[in-house]
């Protein structure tokens, strides 16, 4: 064997690793038990990574299901057009997770996904990834496992939006993204938020006045501390109360006035 593919073989296998390590799907390209030379296959089969730049479309309505994403750097949105043409924002994708489930049931995509800021994803052919799936034990366990953490993402948006006090959602929505965070290496208390106030009244189904309200209330309660697009969770344990109780709002307005 060539000495420098040796010595290359394992500093590439490392760092794959690191870069993935983080990834939901990361069992398509760092399957336990595979070596250098096997890793290097899957990741030519299956991860094509691509870019893109904020406010550009990673694919929209009505278009073919060709390929399921991953994002792995920046951050994406995806959106639902009503018949009128009134957008919905439905989900937030952080690096890490997974984007283009919606088109898996009738083999096009019913919402259109966009980046937030310059992005990058790694792209996987479903049909590679069904001819790959045979050949990797467990690889099918772990898109089911995957499909149902976005499936609960899903469940936890819809119990969001039957809440009644906007405070409630706009609690649970930072406490919900701080988890998320934390599972992807990040901070849970210092949160660089990538998309919009408006983006976050179109998920909550809020006005945006309404959650710039909540924001700066929240904040004048020593709950959060916001600057711009940064929040800093300044107490989590009273996040977690108004995130849960409705009636802690006024609760603690009137502890941290008395």
């Amino acid at each position: 064997m060539n000495e420098a593919v040796f010595l290359e073989a394992p500093a590439g296998l490392a760092r794959l690793r690191r870069s993935c390590s983080l990834c939901s799907l990361q069992q398509l390209c760092l399957p336990s038990g595979l070596d250098a030379e096997s890793l290097a296959h899957l990741e030519r089969t299956l991860r094509r990574p691509r870019r893109v730049r904020r406010g550009e479309h990673l694919y929209f309505v009505g278009t073919a299901q060709e390929a399921l994403f991953v994002a792995s750097s920046g951050a994406l949105k995806t959106v639902s057009i009503s018949e009128g043409g009134e957008a919905h924002v439905v989900g937030f994708h952080l690096p890490g997770e997974l984007v283009g489930l919606d088109g898996l049931a009738g083999g096009v995509h019913r919402c259109e996904a966009v980046a937030l800021v310059d992005s990058e994803v790694c792209e996987v052919q479903l049909d590679r990834l069904n001819a790959v799936a045979r050949e990797v034990p467990g690889l099918q366990a772990q898109l089911l496992r995957v499909i149902g953490r976005s499936l609960e993402r899903d469940h936890l948006h819809a119990g969001l939006l039957v809440r009644r006090q906007a405070h409630e959602r706009l609690a649970l929505f930072l406490q919900g993204l701080s988890e998320r965070y934390a599972l992807v290496g990040a901070s849970a208390s210092e949160l660089r938020l990538p998309m919009s106030r408006d983006d976050i009244a179109r998920y909550l189904g809020l006005a945006l006045e309404t959650v710039s309200r909540g924001l700066t209330r929240m904040q004048e309660d020593g709950v959060i501390d916001v600057r711009g697009r940064r929040v800093c969770i300044r107490d989590p344990a009273a996040l977690a109360l108004l995130a849960h109780d409705g009636e802690a709002c006024e609760g603690l307005s009137g502890r941290q006035s008395a």
